[in-house]
């Protein structure tokens, strides 16, 4: 879209759904007085704001509490959807027979010390290692790991909500998403990746863009065309791609970029505020 396009659609928005990585939170792992200035802004006009990440819903919880939010918090690639202090809205989850199949997957011998491999039970870490990926995850995050030597036994604990494959090898994070696409359907499994070292598998039904969905129109009671919706990764197309108003983030995987409407500076940048103040104020 042109600006001039989008700024006539953006008159009809009501809903402004953002990412947490990438988006509104860079390298300082919080978010900047411009962009927090703007999103106040954009409330006070009217318009909801709303946080759908791939994050735990714990670790998103103070960005939630940052931005003020009074809507439900999407998170796990929207397979957890909760309104704070209420009981969850949905709920999808990996069948058991799944994380055993990956779980074999990322355990072959060429694997297994080249990955690290977190398992999502009842929005507690499982991990079978700390690894120094896990360890600066869990920095980032800030999330106390269960540390299960055989995650298979954990199973039974819970519903498994997402597993999550890590490694500094992206070429292999590639390889190992080509290989597990070959093995799994999308109607079976939903794989992504929320950056270039993070491969994740969740439930089919778990992508932003269906969270996005979920919220504006059954929560609220909106159509697609009354959402703009802002994301910097592949875990962001689908939400990208619903949205009346889809922004990319300068800087991420060319695919995204060429999904969005528009293409926003970088988020060292502030390009969520930049995009707020053109469009939205």
């Amino acid at each position: 879209m042109n600006p001039e396009a989008i700024s006539r659609q953006a008159k009809d928005v009501k809903l402004l759904i953002l990412d947490i990585d990438g988006t509104i939170s860079g390298r300082s792992n919080t978010i900047s007085q411009p962009v927090l200035e703007a999103i106040a802004a954009v409330q006070a006009k009217g318009i909801a704001v709303a946080i759908a990440t791939g994050r735990m819903y714990g670790s998103a919880m103070r960005f939630h509490e940052m931005v003020r939010s009074n809507l439900p918090l999407l998170t796990y690639q929207g397979a957890w959807i909760q309104q704070p202090g209420h009981d969850r809205l949905r709920h999808t989850t990996l069948k058991r027979e799944q994380a055993i199949q990956l779980l074999d997957y990322f355990e072959q011998p060429h694997l297994r010390n080249l990955i690290s491999v977190h398992f999502y039970l009842n929005d507690r870490l499982h991990v079978r290692e700390m690894t120094p990926d896990s360890t600066s995850y869990c920095e980032r995050c800030r999330t106390e790991p269960i540390v299960v030597e055989e995650l298979r036994s954990i199973l039974d604990q819970g519903e498994l909500t997402k597993v999550l494959a890590i490694s500094q090898d992206t070429e292999l994070i590639q390889t190992c998403q080509r290989e597990l696409k070959a093995i799994h359907s999308p109607d079976d499994l939903y794989l992504t990746t929320s950056v270039d070292t993070f491969l994740e598998a969740a439930n089919p039904l778990s992508n932003k863009g269906s969270a996005a969905k979920f919220l504006a129109e059954e929560v609220l009671g909106l159509a697609a065309h009354q959402v703009m919706a802002m994301g910097d990764n592949c875990n962001d197309l689908e939400m990208i791609a619903y949205a009346g108003i889809g922004v990319a983030m300068k800087g991420g995987p060319a695919i995204v970029q060429e999904r969005a409407d528009w293409v926003a500076p970088s988020v060292e940048e502030d390009g969520v505020a930049q995009v707020i103040q053109q469009f939205l104020l």
